[in-house]
């Protein structure tokens, strides 16, 4: 990672959610030290750009870090068209009516808890474990721009067209990634994500 970089592992995706919302407390009450980049991911969260990795990893100890708020980062809402290809094969697979999907997605909060895969794509958190679902046996060579996806404990929308293997329910025009837009990425490790039935006309 480099002479000034610190990658430090927690025991899971909570666990490094929570770590990684400390950090930006920290860093908002300028009590962190100068930090170039803060890259949350799964099990980790790397932070670059220290002055001292090694006196900044034995303070670490010394923390005392909260589980994260329900509350906690912005929250931001995307109006989906749930006309996705697997939808039918989602509310089978979750033992519903085709109808009822949009509500059930819709009544959860989600979170961002890291990105990657391409520019803009966040993986979106707090499916409850009766909801995950498995890949597609074959992935799509191509999934459109504005894809709502699903796979395993995850949620997500393509921010551009792109080979994927996840479960397709829905469309959304939500721009994800726009490099003339600051920041570029609508979503970001933190945010609070409610996807909403867009309303046909």
């Amino acid at each position: 990672m480099g002479p000034h970089a610190l990658l430090v592992e927690l025991d899971g995706l909570s666990e490094a959610q929570a770590f990684h919302a400390e950090v930006l407390r920290r860093r908002a009450a300028d009590a962190l030290p100068a930090v170039r980049d803060i890259v949350p991911a799964a099990r980790t969260v790397l932070l670059d750009g220290l002055a001292d990795p090694q006196a900044f990893a034995a303070d670490l100890r010394t923390w005392c870090i909260p589980p994260l708020t329900a509350d906690e980062g912005p929250l931001i809402e995307i109006p989906v068209r749930y006309d996705g290809p697997d939808l039918a094969d989602v509310a089978d697979l979750w033992g519903m009516p085709v109808d009822r999907v949009p509500a059930t997605l819709g009544g959860l909060e989600l979170r961002v808890a890291f990105c990657g895969f391409a520019p803009g794509f966040g993986y979106l958190t707090g499916l409850p474990t009766a909801l995950h679902l498995p890949r597609r046996a074959t992935p799509r060579t191509a999934v459109p721009a504005g894809s709502v996806a699903l796979a395993g404990e995850y949620a997500g929308v393509y921010p551009r067209s792109s080979p994927g293997g996840w479960q397709l329910i829905g469309t959304t025009d939500a721009v994800l990634w726009d490099p003339h837009r600051e920041p570029a990425a609508l979503l970001a490790p933190g945010t609070r994500v409610r996807f909403t039935e867009e309303t046909r006309t």
